[in-house]
């Protein structure tokens, strides 16, 4: 988790919410592709951060590593701090002879390995499959709030609008060798765990925290630390935490929907001042539009946030921004948002570069038994991961002086 309290002064009190991030990265080989089992060796010999430091830490599988940011107060900070803490996973990487690769999935089927760690293990025992396959990069960010109270009327007011950040975001097209027909299968794999996915609107605190205790009392869960909603309230800090990203190829992408999820809370903030009530969308079509923003991205169609029908993914897109526009200009983030908006909409997200990357490989090497329309080598899915290594630490090296370093650490996730 960020390793910092978030100050807890917002917008209307003269200061612009504070942010922060975690992002889990594939450690991999930089000649093959295939995931690697490092992160014990990356982090070891390291001392503990302190709690005031960001930096680098274990999660489920010893092929992933994440790292977490500071609390930050404008984009061009996050996305240094973000570039920062890549950098320093992939210098770790490299002493093993290895890279990090900011992939959502692994392109290459490889048996993976748990983190050794006892609350791990009664997981991989309680959910099987789910546990062992659960090779999953996630982009998680953390916006500060005044109170969990807040923080609640927040979740109940954006939980509409989430699909359209993994649309956005959407960065796994491959699962295990295979090209999966989705932008983001690392939703469908992540929606295995029994708690993930949309909520329903809680309307209190002392509705949220009912619900999270009658969860608990059902035995399925190991602790609160499962609770897997699409945005939830952190446990260690007073921000909202908002879990329905890929990781994105791109730091500049990740600062992006970074600022996006911000402006949603300030929004929701708002609407509650003037009386707003949330939507009241059924969980249901909630669960239909992150199923259609994880199948076509920014393909096809996506459900429009205002009357789930189909409509382009451009425009549903557009309409967030514009939804979002009081709240951007009043912050002076709506011209950078619209110029990170056009840009991703015209080179497309992560998945789209990630297939890309394997046709350019196809083309190279087509031949009779390699046909147009082939599904991709195993040669192919390797080409994408070392595009994808190339990319994740883009910038990293002109930003890294501009920060203090972040600081290893051993301690595993309670």
């Amino acid at each position: 988790m960020i390793q910092q309290n978030f100050p807890g002064r917002m917008k209307q009190n003269g200061a612009m919410r504070t942010f922060g991030v975690e992002e889990e990265l594939l450690i991999v080989d930089p000649v093959t592709g295939e995931p690697l089992a490092l992160a014990d060796a990356l982090l070891a010999g390291t001392e503990p951060a302190p709690e005031t430091g960001m930096g680098l830490s274990h999660e489920l599988k010893l092929e992933q590593i994440e790292t977490q940011t500071r609390p930050c107060h404008s984009y061009s900070e996050l996305l240094q701090q973000i570039r920062r803490g890549r950098a320093m996973a992939n210098d770790g990487a490299r002493k093993h002879n290895a890279r990090v690769a900011a992939l959502a999935t692994s392109p290459l089927a490889k048996n993976t390995h748990t983190t050794p760690d006892p609350r791990f293990a009664v997981m991989l025992e309680r959910f099987g499959l789910t546990a062992h396959e659960q090779l999953t990069c996630g982009f998680h960010v953390h916006t500060a709030v005044e109170s969990p109270e807040e923080g609640v009327v927040v979740l109940d007011h954006i939980r509409d609008k989430l699909a359209v950040l993994t649309a956005i975001s959407a960065n796994s097209p491959y699962w295990r060798g295979l090209p999966t027909g989705f932008e983001s299968y690392r939703i469908q794999a992540w929606n295995r765990w029994p708690t993930s996915g949309p909520s329903a609107v809680f309307g209190s605190l002392t509705a949220y925290r009912r619900m999270v205790q009658r969860l608990l009392d059902t035995g399925v869960l190991l602790d609160e630390g499962m609770i897997y909603f699409d945005a939830r309230i952190s446990r260690n800090h007073p921000t909202v935490e908002v879990r329905v990203a890929d990781v994105c190829l791109r730091a500049e992408d990740a600062a992006l929907i970074a600022v996006l999820v911000r402006a949603l809370v300030e929004t929701a903030s708002l609407e509650m001042l003037d009386g707003v009530e949330p939507a009241s969308v059924p969980t249901a079509l909630l669960r239909m539009a992150s199923w259609q923003a994880s199948n076509s991205g920014l393909r096809g169609d996506l459900l429009d946030f205002g009357d789930f029908r189909p409509q382009p993914a451009a425009d549903v897109v557009w309409a967030l921004v514009d939804y979002l526009s009081p709240v951007l200009d009043d912050q002076g983030e709506l011209e950078l948002v619209k110029a990170g908006i056009s840009d991703i909409l015209e080179r497309g997200n992560g998945a789209r570069e990630q297939r890309e990357a394997a046709e350019r490989f196809n083309s190279r090497q087509r031949d009779a038994q390699n046909p147009p329309g082939s599904p991709p080598s195993n040669e192919a899915l390797g080409a994408v991961v070392g595009h994808a290594v190339k990319v994740t630490v883009r910038g990293a090296t002109a930003d890294s002086h501009k920060d203090p370093a972040p600081i290893l650490t051993r301690v595993r996730r309670p």
